[in-house]
């Protein structure tokens, strides 16, 4: 029978501490593993700051600033062109919207999708589009089409 006494961990489970400054026979005595002389071969936690180079000008110095600013909600959108509304038309596709631009694999996730005006559009279709460029704009109502933006 078994009792918590007699357990002991697996053989190789566990490892000894290495025992430092107890000799050369242990194979880390004379420096203990921190080198000869020097800041880091001292005594004392948090002596220095890691980022100190020696009195050399730091990086952090030596890059230029940061300069402008980043939105703090930057809309990112889908981009869809018109050659790509011109092949779902060629395919019999009259009405157009994110739903079917995600089932077509046109867009990768359901995010608000813009239309630009690469490419040519022959076909009179109805776009529902979270943004479009001019040139988008003006190459769907000349096809007979129309556009919506919500």
């Amino acid at each position: 029978m078994l009792n918590h006494a007699s357990l002991s961990p697996d053989a190789g489970s566990k490892k000894a501490p290495i025992r430092r400054g107890r000799g050369n026979g242990s194979g880390k005595g004379t420096f203990s593993g921190r080198g000869c002389k020097g800041q880091g071969a001292r005594t004392g936690k948090g002596k220095f700051n890691p980022a100190f180079e020696g009195g050399q000008t730091p990086l952090f110095r030596r890059l230029p600033k940061k300069r402008g600013f980043t939105a703090f909600e930057q809309v990112r959108f889908e981009v869809v062109n018109l050659d790509d509304l011109q092949a779902l038309a060629d395919a019999g596709v009259t009405e157009i919207d994110a739903l079917l631009l995600a089932e077509k694999g046109l867009v990768r996730k359901m995010a608000p999708v813009k239309v630009l005006g690469a490419g040519a559009l022959t076909a009179k279709v109805t776009v529902k589009a979270n943004a479009a460029s001019a040139s988008a704009k003006a190459a769907i109502e000349k096809a007979g089409g129309s556009i919506e933006l919500a």
